[in-house]
């Protein structure tokens, strides 16, 4: 399998905090995380076309994606890639605050807007064990400190949901969801505020290489 994971490595290059976090990047930490599921290549931002020309997406079975501050500077003709790249078969694993992504929200087809507010604990429930996706994960986990997203998530229903969360608040929020665009699997997972150590986490790092594997093509 071949795996693209891109990161628009912003936060890690700007904020010492960030930094000291995730010191090779959220993409140097999720590629360490899914060093075993595949042949790994990491793509950036500020890199020409994004680290995401032609013959990188057609060679990439699996694309995962995280982004948060820098949406709007992704080039429209490198979203065209990627969104006609899934309809061909392409899998695409979207993380976090990549809920927002110009290629997810053309996907999706809506604004994929939440609710949010800064640091609470989350627990993960998982509400589709026999999901691919949920091997060797608990019924439920906790992450001690991740930023809160609640609902309403105006995305379509997912045709599978395989997790939701809770918060100290008392929200709720569908945190595992997949669908289906042409011949593409999308997952979305949301733990993985930049400001916490969540893809440190083995509960973490696990769902993430399932769904890497649930979404590579068949």
């Amino acid at each position: 399998m071949n795996l693209t994971i891109w990161n628009e490595n912003v936060h890690e290059r700007t904020e010492d905090h960030v930094r000291a976090i995730y010191p090779d990047g959220i993409h140097g930490a999720l590629a360490a995380a899914l060093a075993e599921v595949g042949t790994v290549r990491t793509a950036t931002l500020e890199q020409d076309q994004h680290g995401l020309p032609s013959e990188v997406l057609d060679a990439t079975d699996v694309l995962t994606w995280w982004g948060h501050d820098a949406h709007e500077d992704v080039a429209d003709d490198i979203v065209d890639r990627v969104v006609d790249r899934v309809h061909d078969g392409m899998g695409l694993v979207v993380l976090h605050s990549g809920h927002y992504s110009k290629p997810f929200r053309r996907l999706m087809g809506t604004r994929c807007t939440l609710e949010w507010r800064h640091d609470d604990r989350e627990t993960v429930w998982t509400v589709a064990p026999g999901h691919p996706i949920a091997a060797g994960i608990p019924s439920s986990f906790v992450i001690p400190e991740q930023e809160m997203y609640g609902e309403f998530f105006d995305v379509p229903p997912p045709e599978e949901l395989v997790f939701i969360s809770s918060f100290g608040g008392g929200e709720v929020f569908r945190s595992g969801c997949c669908w289906t665009r042409g011949r593409g699997r999308i997952f979305y997972f949301s733990p993985g505020h930049e400001t916490n150590p969540v893809y440190h986490q083995p509960e973490v790092r696990r769902v993430i290489a399932n769904a890497v594997r649930w979404a590579s093509p068949a």
